[in-house]
């Protein structure tokens, strides 16, 4: 698809990463349900496993369905490259690997998913690697957070649980001054809503398995690359800047230039973690990325209408959702996420951590269950589950305190929603 750059969002979200299949002439993106592929000869092997030549060698590594995947998100974010893998928090490895090494460092926002701080407050420790976390509000912490060791700075488009809105462009700047680059989380927002990329981020990470799939069948995750970060200018990405070791000493920057990234999360990172997504999940994933612009619309919508009658409802203490005119970041709503605000926000109750536990029992529609972005409307009491590893204090931080219940708000009808909410904060009283 030469024209792919041209196309409108909606053209690409069908179209971007796939064609007719040349043998079969089938349509819709064929699942390749094949561990292994034949080599013309022993000459093609080796401009395979040399870089020299594009193709598939073995599925830990690509996959044809799985590519058709990558592509299309790659297409809808604006990037250069990207790698899908087994999950989003597997996209998160991936995007650090090339970047870190033992005695290094990401700063991270502290408004993130409960398992994301989890995951850098305790398990990359035993890579050697180290997180800080920081208010990503407070601008000048961020920039004295970011230090020799640094390697990377993190945080979400529309952040997890609360629905707060980062100013990605100033955020960008200050990394972009410190020589590292910026990794969004753009999960909650879908290149629909928001596109880090144009706002100066050097990676975007995915959890396909909430909005992109938009069923809650598989779970996936995908690493978009910009393109655009110089690996080579400083000594900071070995990994990338300079030989490889682990790739027969290839210099992946000078060599490959946009796609170096691209290309060492696969000859490297997906060979040796093996953090593969499945044909099949990437084929259900595919086929819900043909509606997403269509049910992000109705998300919308419905989050809208639904958090305005949450907060004029006296039994409700707040409502974090950024498209309120309320909300302290509602002006970062037209620049960030221009068509809104997503669909994720919390509620706060002023019946307190055991009201939140009536409520969520009491409610129909919603489901509960530890996951968002689904078409159907979701609901979790964090401080009791996602959140329930950190602190107080961290649940607070991370916009998850034990009076707050997150909505993940779908695309049924709202005054239906709006109804079983009502009868579920009667029985919360």
């Amino acid at each position: 698809m030469t024209d792919a750059p041209q196309l409108g969002f909606e053209t690409l979200q069908i179209h971007a990463g796939a064609e007719p299949d040349t043998a079969t002439g089938a349509r819709q993106v064929p699942i390749y349900q094949t561990t292994a592929y034949v080599f013309r000869d022993a000459d093609h092997a080796a401009a395979l496993f040399n870089l020299a030549e594009v193709g598939n060698i073995y599925s830990r590594l690509t996959n044809p369905t799985v590519s058709a995947l990558a592509n299309r998100i790659c297409a809808l974010e604006g990037g250069a490259g990207a790698i899908c893998c087994s999950s989003g928090h597997a996209a998160q490895i991936m995007a650090l690997f090339p970047l870190m090494s033992p005695g290094t460092n990401v700063v991270a926002s502290t408004r993130l998913y409960g398992g994301t701080v989890q995951q850098f407050s305790n398990t990359i420790k035993k890579f050697g690697w180290s997180a800080k976390f920081v208010d990503f509000d407070d601008e000048a912490a961020v920039a004295a957070a970011i230090d020799d060791d640094t390697r990377a700075v993190f945080c979400e488009s529309i952040a997890n649980p609360g629905g707060y809105i980062t100013d990605l462009p100033a955020i960008a700047a200050i990394s972009d001054a410190a020589g590292v680059p910026l990794i969004v989380d753009n999960t909650s927002a879908t290149p629909y809503l928001c596109n880090p990329i144009e706002h100066g981020a050097t990676l975007v990470v995915h959890s396909t398995t909430k909005y992109l799939t938009g069923n809650g069948t598989v779970t996936g995750g995908c690493v978009v690359d910009s393109g655009k970060f110089d690996w080579m200018a400083s000594e900071k990405f070995p990994s990338l800047s300079q030989p490889e070791p682990a790739y027969h000493g290839l210099t992946f920057g000078a060599a490959l230039g946009p796609m170096a990234f691209t290309f060492h999360s696969i000859a490297i990172g997906l060979r040796d973690l093996g953090m593969t997504m499945n044909p099949q999940g990437a084929h259900y994933t595919l086929m819900g990325i043909e509606t997403l612009s269509l049910r992000m619309e109705r998300h919308v919508s419905n989050a809208q209408k639904i958090a305005a009658w949450l907060e004029a409802d006296p039994r409700v203490a707040a409502v974090t959702y950024a498209g309120l005119d309320s909300s302290p970041y509602k002006d970062r709503v037209a620049k960030i996420c221009p068509r809104g605000a997503g669909a994720l926000f919390t509620v706060s109750l002023k019946s307190g951590y055991e009201g939140c536990v009536k409520f969520v029992n009491a409610l129909n529609l919603f489901s509960h269950v530890a996951n968002l972005g689904d078409a159907r409307s979701l609901v979790i009491h964090s401080a009791s589950t996602t959140h329930r590893q950190l602190t107080e204090e961290q649940q607070i931080g991370a916009g998850a305190a034990p009076n707050t219940v997150r909505l993940s708000v779908g695309i049924e009808l709202a005054d239906d929603l709006i109804a079983d909410l009502d009868q579920a904060l009667a029985a919360s009283a």
